[in-house]
């Protein structure tokens, strides 16, 4: 077996950068759809997650993918990997 097997498959979620007023970190919302059970109407809920920027290079406006992660912070568990 090689490393990579070895190694659990990391959870990544697209999103849109919303604040990086903060250093090393941007804030990225995330929006999925959901189905009312009753009336089978479709609608968005969306959710913040703080993820690790290391050089500051990601803006307010851009699409990025992030990936799972270890803690870094008391609120960061998720690091951006690329522009999407």
């Amino acid at each position: 077996m090689n490393e990579k097997q070895l190694q659990p498959r990391r959870r990544r979620l697209h999103g849109v950068v919303v604040s990086n007023k903060m250093t090393k970190t941007v804030v990225v919302r995330v929006d999925r759809t959901k189905l009312n059970a009753k009336y089978k109407k479709r609608y968005i809920i969306s959710s913040k997650y703080k993820a690790h920027d290391e050089n500051g290079e990601y803006h307010v406006g851009d699409k990025v993918t992030m990936e799972e992660t270890r803690p870094i912070s008391r609120d960061k568990r998720w690091r951006v990997v690329s522009k999407s």
